[in-house]
């Protein structure tokens, strides 16, 4: 009976020693039980940069409404809309081109988040469109000085012009604080199609900026805008 209770007493021991060790090796890797969620919603905001040179130039008025909606963890859609009236003083010629545009697309963003960041370092697409006027307001003839009068020439012409083009972005995009952010990106525009008035070139289109012989040229952007969020994933 005694060697019976001996062993019974030695069978609970090495099993009490053996839940004590499972529950010290459970104790001493905790899991990580913190989900960070970022947030989807649309944000909206504004290009300071165009105020800015509104009320710095005399040549220059507009406005620029900026605006994109997160759809995964890195693609973003996006879109500006936009009104510009722009006076263009070449050696002969001065003119003004006045009209509204919008460009859509996306934005790919490369960074990755430490924790509830919510940064970015995108690259992006827009296909851009504007409807403008372009008025001549008057021009002087090249012509040799020497022999002929070369008189400024005053006309009311306004032709009713659009224009296509193509963007590729590249941009930063930090949130300074909850739920802000400011932004600043440059691009890179083709020229797809425009329409040139009667007797003259298209110099300059809203959205687009200055036209060269080239097709292409550059836009730069400096951005400040709000997240409504929606829901968190």
């Amino acid at each position: 009976m005694c060697k019976y209770f001996i062993s019974i007493f030695l069978f609970f021991m090495v099993v009490d020693g053996f839940c004590q060790k499972q529950k010290k090796d459970s104790l001493a890797i905790p899991k990580d039980s913190v989900t960070y969620k970022s947030p989807y919603g649309i944000r909206v905001g504004i290009d300071i940069s165009k105020p800015i040179l509104t009320s710095t130039s005399n040549s220059y008025s507009g406005l620029e409404i900026v605006a994109d909606y997160r759809i995964s963890k890195s693609i973003f859609l996006a879109a500006e809309f936009g009104y510009e009236e722009k006076t263009s003083e070449e050696d002969y010629t001065n003119s003004v081109a006045k009209g509204n545009y919008i460009r859509v697309g996306f934005n790919y963003n490369a960074y990755e988040n430490w924790l509830d960041m919510n940064n970015e370092i995108f690259t992006g697409y827009r296909y851009g469109f504007s409807i403008f006027d372009q008025r001549l307001n008057n021009y002087t003839p090249n012509v040799n000085t020497n022999y002929f009068p070369a008189n400024l020439i005053s006309t009311p012409t306004t032709s009713s012009l659009n224009a296509h083009w193509s963007e590729f972005i590249v941009g930063l995009k930090v949130e300074t604080f909850n739920n802000l952010f400011a932004s600043i990106s440059v691009s890179y525009k083709i020229l797809m199609s425009v329409k040139e008035p009667e007797n003259f070139k298209t110099l300059y289109s809203p959205g687009f900026n200055r036209i060269f012989e080239s097709g292409t040229g550059f836009g730069f952007n400096y951005t400040i805008s709000y997240l409504i969020p929606f829901t968190k994933k």
